[in-house]
């Protein structure tokens, strides 16, 4: 069986050398070969110019097809694979054409894997470790008022006055910032137009406690169903949403001015045109450490008073082995291809495992490639 890695950007390729170094057959394709070859060129020759065409004749039952490609190839590559009865893994949120494929890979008996890197990804299984462990607690009680919160962002180790720094194109993140929100806030659904509008404070606990801005990210609330939220549950906070360094708001007030006027495709232009900019001014130097904080918690009240109350909490930056974020991006990516190829996951559309004993794998799988990881017990 052989594993088709598409991809080899700068967060792909921890996870990509780890298979290959591993001793798993894997063919490498990438848009342009000469990148592929100074990435794992030291490690393999099979190295291909990346073509769908090729690759869907080169695929074969039981092959596992990871892409780590723009979002468009994700659910056309995923569709062939189906087709071809081989699995699929990528690191990206499942979209609704993406879902809409899991009667046909369960009729194949084919694994299509998504949400399995970092943000998605980690988080997930650090949601689903709490709760299974609130779950098994004597505080367990399904009156219970319970409040769940999941930052995670890519900040420099050493701020800069942007108080951001960028490891590819800034495109996504200025995309990001004209996408409305929907999240859980004080017991009433909270729909944002724009992340400035929701900015607040959370103040992470690491081992020695750190303030951060968040804002809601995306649509939160079909995430209560994936962790094991049930309907009658009283759900009194619900966010997943995106960290940043404090002054982050204030140094991208001008940014945020400009978004909010962009229309159609002079906008579009205007977006690359500031991405550009933005990458000349505030890309990571050669060697600079990145950083990565993730901070996942539950917390269950009776009465207003807290009964149970945990925080993952996770810190990681760049180091002799690369950048914080390629590690934890593309690591869980590779693991999840060796559970695929283990058949430990099941057949369908699924995102990052909920299988205890795979969560404990993977997470501590994470314990290695961070540099603090803890479960934090509020009392």
């Amino acid at each position: 069986m052989t594993i088709h890695w598409c991809g080899t950007g700068l967060s792909a390729i921890p996870g990509l050398r780890r298979l290959i170094e591993a001793g798993h057959e894997v063919c490498v394709w990438n848009r342009t070969e000469a990148k592929a070859r100074d990435a794992v060129g030291d490690l393999t020759d099979r190295i291909r110019v990346f073509d769908f065409d090729t690759l869907a004749a080169e695929t074969q039952a039981g092959d596992v097809i990871v892409s780590m490609l723009p979002g468009d190839w994700h659910v056309p590559l995923a569709e062939m694979c189906i087709n071809k009865g081989a699995h699929f893994v990528s690191s990206s949120y499942i979209a609704p054409e993406m879902r809409e494929l899991h009667g046909k890979a369960l009729l194949k008996g084919v694994s299509v894997v998504n949400e399995i890197g970092l943000d998605p990804g980690i988080d997930h299984l650090m949601a689903h470790h709490l709760m299974a462990d609130y779950r098994a607690s004597s505080a367990f009680d399904a009156e219970n008022d319970l409040s769940f919160i999941s930052y995670c962002g890519g900040i420099p180790k050493h701020p800069n006055p942007f108080r951001y720094k960028f490891s590819w194109s800034p495109l996504g993140v200025l995309k990001a910032l004209r996408s409305p929100s929907r999240s859980i806030k004080a017991f009433t659904e909270l729909n944002v137009a724009r992340p400035w509008d929701a900015i607040s404070s959370y103040i992470a606990p690491l081992a020695s406690p750190e303030s951060f801005e968040v804002y809601p990210n995306r649509d939160s609330i079909p995430f209560m169903d994936d962790y094991g939220f049930e309907p009658g549950w009283r759900v009194k906070e619900f966010v997943r949403g995106t960290l940043r360094l404090n002054g982050w708001a204030e140094a991208w007030k001008d940014v945020f001015a400009e978004v909010e006027t962009l229309e159609g495709e002079a906008g579009d232009a205007r977006l690359r045109e500031m991405s550009n900019q933005f990458w000349t001014e505030n890309a990571y130097d050669e060697g600079e450490p990145d950083r990565v904080v993730l901070c996942v918690a539950l917390k269950a009240e009776k009465n207003g008073v807290p009964v149970y109350h945990k925080t993952f909490v996770m810190d990681a930056w760049g180091d002799a082995r690369g950048t914080a974020m390629a590690r934890l991006v593309s690591i869980p990516v590779a693991m999840a291809v060796e559970a695929v190829l283990a058949r430990e996951i099941p057949a369908g559309v699924s995102p990052a495992p909920r299988d205890p004993k795979l969560v404990a794998r993977f997470l501590g799988e994470v314990e290695k490639l961070a540099q603090h990881l803890q479960v934090v017990d509020h009392g």
